[in-house]
């Protein structure tokens, strides 16, 4: 019972919470902005919601993971890029700007483009062992509802009593990371006995992801000719994962345990992975190169 509480009540609140004060550090300027850098949003598209689902698909064929574990990969794969990108961006000296912009413009797309993912990877993995009927506009409402309207609650916040916001933003910002930490932990918490009995083939495979795309995301914006900073930028928006999104979605909407736990591990590792390329690119971009934000 009360894993069914964390899972259809408590899980959905903390993500609103989270995407609330994700909400209170935008504003409008942030989605037209990215548009006058249309180079970096098509580079960034084509990484975040093409490249890294295929990159997931192949390396899940190659390292044998199917069933459960790798539709929740999938599933994590086919989420917007996390809030904490920005910061992440922000100590590798990578434009924090196009962050904040590319993470808001992630988020609304992913109301369409997550379902049909997951709807997939449920047929592809797991069609042959029971039947798969997902609604996809359900889901789309269920996403948006937990994603879309925390945002805009956060932005209409900021709207109407702006000097509230600025204070509070830094505040509310820290709050996330705790509820962040807490989901994680109600997660694992929850499939301890999977996470233990699993986690020396998962682990290493959601590390290798990470780092994978990080390396992919900034490969693919240099050799589109974008600055470093927008290239290391990428880089991050590409591999940093709405990790609280995809167990909301695996504990939730498909209230399935195991579609949980690659959420639960590439949450924590992926900012070892982040901390890690943000301190090796950070000592190759010259300080003077980062602009003001």
């Amino acid at each position: 019972m009360q894993g069914d509480i964390a899972s259809s009540l408590l899980l959905p609140l903390i993500l609103a919470c989270i995407m609330f004060s994700l909400g209170l550090g935008l504003a409008p300027a942030d989605f037209k902005r990215i548009f006058t850098q249309p180079r970096a949003l098509i580079v960034g598209v084509l990484c975040h919601f093409v490249l890294l689902p295929l990159a997931c698909y192949a390396m899940l064929s190659l390292w044998g993971l199917s069933g459960a574990f790798a539709v929740g990969f999938m599933i994590l794969a086919a989420c917007p890029t996390g809030s904490t990108s920005n910061l992440l961006t922000y100590l590798a000296r990578g434009d924090v700007a196009l962050a904040v912009s590319f993470t808001a413009v992630a988020s609304v797309a992913t109301i369409f483009t997550l379902p049909l993912i997951v709807t997939w990877a449920l047929n592809h993995y797991l069609g042959a062992a029971r039947a798969v009927d997902v609604p996809v506009g359900l889901m789309m409402g269920q996403v948006a509802l937990v994603l879309g309207l925390p945002v805009s609650l956060g932005m209409a916040a900021r709207w109407r009593w702006p000097a509230w916001a600025q204070r509070f933003e830094p505040r509310a910002t820290r709050i996330a990371t705790v509820l962040f930490v807490l989901i994680v932990l109600l997660a694992v918490v929850k499939n301890w006995a999977l996470l233990v009995a699993n986690f020396a083939s998962l682990a290493p495979f959601a590390l290798l992801l990470n780092l994978t795309m990080l390396a992919v995301g900034f490969a693919v914006a240099w050799a589109a000719r974008l600055s470093r900073r927008q290239s290391v930028t990428l880089g991050i928006e590409t591999a940093v994962q709405n990790a609280a999104l995809a167990l909301v979605i695996a504990s939730t909407v498909l209230k399935e345990d195991a579609m949980a736990i690659p959420g639960a591990l590439y949450g924590v590792l992926m900012y070892a992975g982040g901390l890690l390329f943000a301190f090796i690119v950070r000592r190759i971009t010259p300080a003077a190169q980062v602009a003001p934000c």
